[in-house]
């Protein structure tokens, strides 16, 4: 099946039509965390040229080095210019049927050489394929519960700082033992939550500074860059009640690694 047919673009448009590969300025995944928001419309509408200039734009957004999430296909209808800094033109765009079914679900592998984020379609559109079609449209899930919670730390971050009410509540109320997966080199990292707010305050720490203060992490994030993170998973091992005194749990915490070490897996020594 020709990528095309999955966003079901006539090939009399493909040259009416603009690729944004969509990441951002603050980091290359402020796209993705607009799109899960459900605010990704608004905010590519915010340009500083006039980068829209063909009747139609095919948004891919940045998953992975290679991977690209199709994030719908708009109409321009018009523009403005404005007097904002970051801002200078203002795009009015509307979300079509174009691929519809497949939005926030179609994964494409796209290895990407050059600069500029706006590209025109016919000269890069047969150069993509399709990696993937997910079973559901990305979004912020519930709280799926404790033992079946395994989280990209991408996506972690976003409901931290969004302050889900449902995931707040969870993860406030108990404490435990949580692991960190890094899929890149297969490592593992064990680490304990309790005190104040509990996995939500300890997670909240790793989405402020990455490491979390963790010796190891803090030295493969100075080496590989922030960007590196993007391959770290979170999930619990063990709850337990507020009651439960912290020295046990911290002695749980040290089960669990030397069980890691035993398996010849790597895990944090602090």
């Amino acid at each position: 099946m020709e990528i095309i047919n999955y966003f079901e673009l006539k090939r009399t448009e493909i040259k009416d039509t603009k690729i944004h590969f969509a990441t951002g300025e603050k980091n290359n995944r402020e796209a993705f965390d607009e799109f899960i928001k459900g605010t990704f419309k608004e905010w590519q509408e915010k340009q500083t040229k006039k980068n829209f200039p063909r009747k139609f734009v095919l948004a891919l957004i940045y998953l992975s080095p290679g991977e690209w999430l199709f994030g719908g296909i708009y109409r321009v209808i018009s523009f403005e210019e404005t007097n904002k800094k970051k801002e200078k033109i203002k795009y009015f765009t509307e979300l079509t049927d174009k691929g519809k079914e497949f939005l926030g679900r179609l994964i494409m592998d796209f290895k990407k050489d050059f600069r500029t984020s706006y590209a025109n379609c016919e000269n890069y559109i047969e150069k993509c394929s399709m990696l993937e079609i997910k079973r559901k449209k990305y979004s912020i899930r519930d709280f799926p519960g404790y033992e079946n919670l395994n989280i990209p730390f991408d996506v972690l971050k976003l409901i931290l700082q969004m302050e889900d009410k449902g995931w707040k509540s969870a993860l406030s109320s108990v404490q435990g033992v949580y692991l960190i997966s890094d899929k890149k080199n297969g490592k593992l990292y064990v680490g304990s939550a309790c005190g104040e707010q509990n996995f939500w305050q300890r997670w909240s720490d790793y989405s402020k500074s990455i490491h979390g203060n963790n010796k190891e992490l803090k030295d493969i994030i100075k080496e590989k860059g922030k960007d590196y993170s993007e391959n770290f998973s979170f999930s619990i091992l063990e709850v337990y009640k507020n009651t439960t005194d912290p020295i046990e749990i911290i002695e749980r915490e040290k089960y669990w690694k030397k069980v890691l070490l035993t398996r010849e897996f790597g895990y944090n020594k602090n």
